[in-house]
């Protein structure tokens, strides 16, 4: 992977971020809704700066559900949430959301769009900048330094729709490093990809989180896709969280079995556990 060069901007903000005191995230019984359909109820979770949570789940389990609370689109029915020190209510959302950098799983992209790989990461920087305003050199520049290092270095001009999945995927993560965020969300990174993209990508997120000191936290409804820098793993059922604890806790068989629905089989190599269906 490319790194940006020693004494360059991006090297400069790489060292791991002063935390603030208090936890990145507080939820203390929380219920989300959409419509009437409530999607997640009764979850209590407290995650402090710099940690890294996986969450697993099978599908429908409320995951995505997490996510969007904590980005400020999930409406609260009932209980607190209070991410980065502000509690989550319709008035924080804008403030809020500059501070959180968010990938989604792949999505299908028209490659006649016109729309080059820099363009798409400098839409980063708009929610900072305002959507109709210039953007600076300074910010183009920064974003050249992102691109090298997630690896798409000579691929700027290139349409975005002309990229490989992983390659889009890398262009998501530096578009979210532009916002300068102080937490960042994933949700289902790696769907869809081979699984050489999938260690690419995986690998790319532990940098990317240690490297500026981030809170995050990645969803997944696949175990062998949590980043091995995961300091704990949130097990989600039904919309609620049934097991928090540390990924080698996690890796249990009756405990993923009961999870999932199915039987699951671990098997450990290498200091990692696999996860076989």
């Amino acid at each position: 992977m490319r790194h940006v060069d020693e004494g360059g901007r991006v090297e400069a903000e790489a060292t791991p971020r002063q935390h603030e005191a208090g936890p990145a995230l507080v939820l203390e019984r929380v219920a989300a809704a959409y419509g009437r359909h409530v999607a997640m109820r009764d979850v209590s979770l407290r995650l402090e700066r710099g940690e890294f949570l996986g969450v697993i789940g099978p599908n429908g389990a409320g995951k995505t559900t997490l996510l969007t609370v904590l980005n400020g689109l999930g409406r609260i029915v009932a209980g607190r949430a209070e991410v980065l020190g502000i509690p989550v209510t319709p008035g924080s959302v804008r403030g809020l959301r500059r501070r959180i950098g968010y990938v989604a799983q792949l999505q299908e992209f028209d490659p006649l769009l016109p729309m080059t790989v820099a363009e798409s990461v400098l839409t980063g920087c708009y929610g900072r900048l305002g959507l109709l305003r210039r953007v600076p050199a300074s910010e183009r520049e920064r974003a050249g330094e992102f691109m090298r290092l997630v690896g798409l270095s000579g691929l700027e001009h290139r349409p975005l729709g002309h990229l490989s999945g992983g390659e889009r995927q890398r262009a998501a993560i530096a578009r979210a490093l532009l916002q300068r965020p102080e937490m960042l969300l994933l949700d289902e990174p790696t769907a869809s990809l081979d699984w050489q993209a999938q260690r690419g990508i995986l690998e790319l997120i532990r940098t990317v989180h240690e490297r500026f000191g981030l809170t995050s936290l990645i969803v997944t409804h696949d175990l062998n896709t949590l980043p091995d820098v995961c300091s704990r793993i949130a097990c989600m059922k039904e919309g609620r969280l049934v097991r928090l604890d540390t990924p080698r806790a996690v890796a249990d068989p009756e405990l993923l079995s009961e999870l999932y629905g199915t039987r699951i089989r671990v098997v450990e190599e290498d200091g990692r556990m696999h996860l076989f269906y």
